[in-house]
């Protein structure tokens, strides 16, 4: 079905004779006493079919035949009179014929929007000139939105238009119900035409709407570079406070949205208090929330601080913790290169999260292993069902097995996941505090100990002990130590505990590559 129909079967003949601009017709019927002001179901009378028909003879005919003058003033259901049609039209010859019958210049329809408003809406230039001619009043609002025609005009890039208005006394600064104004309208569309002539005419680049967004913002977050270019260039400040939830610059907008031409305006004129001052955001968190992997890097290559300050925003004490949240693990290997810090945290959220290939990324690039307080807890029933998959990268890398050994520890997880922590032991030389839980452990439950944990543990495997905490001795751990010493293949071999890991059937996998974290990244989306 087709709405567009003007519901021909309800209209009258006088009606369509008007619309057809059919004089010889519209003269007859009237003639022969048909009405003029039968309304069809929209309320259009014949006088509506004219002017929006642009049938100037039939609408100075239906002009002359009208019995009153508030014939010139019906309107239809939606409120709009013979005039809002001709300017809708762009029928300037039917707007002068209604304004000299005494058509108000200023009516408002249903939803508060003026003649001016269509005909600038229309992009009808001599019907715009008629209109304020004609006393057409060109400031305050002229549509339910609260726009202004000098709104309208500056969205659709009309500066011959707004030309027209300016030069008529239009307030430039107008603003709609959420205070914006014309300027900012065009940064917000990139209409650079329009935000050029407003900035010439003296417009205020740093108005802000009730939000406390500002055109340089708005540009930044839409992407809109040389409108952002421009707005810099005549004095816009990217310091402007612009949002009223929370801390906000045009340089966190680029960056969350991935604009990244306006980003790289932004960087060398930011103040860098939004970096590391208290309560204020870093852009890098924003361009963690928002994926921008780009962004992030025109960030930190401009001096922002991978680690930036804690976001109580957002929540997050680092950018890295925010990656977690948010699950973008392609933002780590650039944090990484830029320097940031990891912490033995971001190794036990890995593995809270069960994210095996980052926790051994972690582990690759040295970050602190957990301190005996975070150790003892890391008994979840995944992570029992997954042991393989980290606590042998934990004790390789020179996890004190003692600090797991707590009795909650112990209790929790099952025999092969204490059987092989205790591989890394000197077994009969515990402390006695271990060695009482074990001894209540083997009463209580049903885990059997393999039986060489009853003999004194070989030299060899003594040596290997010893060797091993010479070179975990709380330094700063190198890229295995253990392969950096001159040693024949089989002893390098067994001080990576290759016997110990062939019995318990754990293969190693090889340390995460970057283009992991990426796949880990296409895995969540």
């Amino acid at each position: 079905m087709d709405f567009s129909e003007a519901y021909t079967d309800r209209c009258s003949s006088v009606g369509h004779a008007a619309r057809r601009g059919d004089i010889k017709s519209l003269k007859k019927l009237i003639k022969k006493g048909y009405s003029v002001d039968v309304p069809d179901n929209r309320g259009w009378m014949p006088i509506h079919e004219a002017a929006f028909s642009n049938s100037s003879r039939c609408l100075q005919l239906l002009i002359n035949t009208a019995s009153s003058s508030s014939y010139i003033k019906s309107k239809t259901f939606e409120g709009e009179s013979s005039l809002h049609l001709a300017a809708k039209s762009g029928s300037s010859k039917c707007a002068q014929l209604l304004l000299q019958a005494g058509a108000d210049v200023n009516n408002v329809t249903n939803g508060e929007i003026t003649p001016l408003f269509l005909a600038v809406e229309s992009g009808h230039e001599d019907v715009v000139k008629l209109l304020i001619k004609n006393k057409a009043n060109v400031n305050g609002p002229h549509s339910y939105s609260g726009w202004n025609p000098l709104h309208q005009a500056s969205m659709m890039e009309r500066v011959d238009i707004m030309q027209i208005l300016l030069e008529s006394g239009v307030d430039k600064e107008c603003e709609d119900d959420f205070g914006v104004t014309p300027l900012f309208i065009a940064a917000q569309y990139g209409k650079y035409d329009s935000l050029r002539m407003l900035i010439l005419n003296g417009a205020n680049v740093n108005c802000q709407a009730k939000d406390k967004a500002t055109p340089l913002f708005i540009a930044a977050q839409e992407g809109h570079e040389k409108c952002a270019e421009l707005l810099l260039s005549k004095g816009a400040d990217p310091n402007l406070f612009c949002n009223d939830e929370f801390w906000q610059l045009p340089i966190h907008a680029a960056a969350q949205r991935g604009q990244r031409g306006v980003l790289a305006l932004l960087v060398p004129v930011t103040d860098r208090l939004c970096d590391t001052g208290k309560d204020h955001l870093s852009p890098v968190y924003s361009a963690v929330y928002g994926g921008q992997k780009e962004c992030l890097e025109i960030l930190l290559m401009g001096g922002y601080s991978p680690q930036a300050q804690e976001s109580p925003q957002y929540g997050f004490k680092t950018p890295m913790c925010m990656v977690f949240q948010r699950r973008n693990f392609a933002m780590v290997p650039l944090l990484m290169k830029y320097g940031f810090k990891l912490s033995s945290m971001y190794l036990i959220k890995c593995l809270h999260c069960t994210n095996f290939s980052l926790f051994r990324y972690f582990l690759n690039r040295r970050s602190p292993l957990p301190s005996k307080e975070e150790a003892c807890k890391l008994h979840s029933s995944e992570l029992q069902n997954d042991y393989e998959e980290w606590l042998p990268y934990l004790l390789l890398a020179g996890l004190n097995p003692l600090n797991l050994l707590s009795e909650e520890w112990v209790r929790s997880v099952n025999g092969d996941i204490l059987n092989f922590t205790l591989e890394f032991t000197n077994w009969k030389r515990l402390p006695p505090a271990v060695d009482q839980i074990l001894s209540t452990h083997a009463n209580t439950s049903t885990w059997i100990p393999p039986k060489h944990f009853g003999s004194i543990p070989t030299l060899l495997h003594v040596c290997r002990l010893k060797i091993r905490s010479l070179l975990n001795n709380g330094c700063p751990r190198p890229d295995d130590p253990i392969s950096q010493l001159a040693l024949p293949p089989c002893l390098e071999e067994f001080l990576h505990y290759s016997d110990v890991l062939k019995a318990y059937g754990i293969t190693l996998r090889e340390p995460c590559l970057e283009n992991e974290l990426e796949d880990l990244n296409q895995e969540n989306d």
